[in-house]
């Protein structure tokens, strides 16, 4: 995008286009990482790239730009953003002794690719028509994200939801692996 080029750094678009790149760049070292230490390392990185990210959206991005937006595009936006954060919470909460941790991030990576796709091309295009001051937008966001860095994320819905379930049951694999096949027949039992 030629903006990426031209508009200041502390344009809001600008803010919300580097913050892409870095999680872009941080899924990329994912998948041509080697250790599975090099691997929790970058997983670390971008899931507090991507809650310091959310928040900043939710909370100052997204109300600036709703209304002018649309309903349909900034609903499915919030959506992917609750997606990107069960996820989050269930990665959050498993270490690497879970053998899904890695298929769940790619996941994780898929579904934020796809989600900064459609912002940058539909909800950015869109909202760079508003008549609003993207510089002071911009200051906002780099005051949250600064304030977040220090002061820690605060809690969201879709943690607290994993919390209660204590992270069992965050993957159909996890109930595959305690169905057991039935020696004669060679069906598998499932429980109902």
């Amino acid at each position: 995008m030629l903006e990426r080029l031209t508009l200041p750094d502390t344009h809001a678009i600008s803010v919300i286009l580097r913050d892409h790149d870095i999680v872009k760049d941080l899924f990329d070292r994912f998948e041509n990482s080697e250790t599975a230490s090099q691997r929790d390392k970058i997983i670390a990185a971008a899931l507090t790239e991507l809650k310091i990210h959310a928040v900043i959206e939710e909370e100052i991005f997204y109300p600036a730009i709703r209304k002018h937006v649309g309903k349909d595009l900034m609903n499915e936006a919030d959506e992917e953003h609750h997606v990107a954060r069960v996820l989050i919470a269930e990665l959050d909460t498993t270490g690497r002794e879970n053998d899904h941790r890695d298929a769940k991030f790619k996941v994780l990576a898929e579904s934020v690719r796809h989600h900064i796709k459609e912002e940058e091309n539909e909800v950015i295009r869109k909202a760079k028509g508003l008549n609003i001051d993207f510089e002071a937008l911009g200051q906002q966001l780099l005051d949250r994200k600064e304030e977040l860095k220090e002061g820690g994320i605060p809690p969201d819905a879709e943690h607290a939801m994993v919390a209660k379930v204590r992270g069992r049951g965050d993957t159909p694999a996890g109930k595959a692996r305690s169905i057991k096949p039935q020696a004669k027949t060679g069906r598998v039992r499932t429980a109902h």
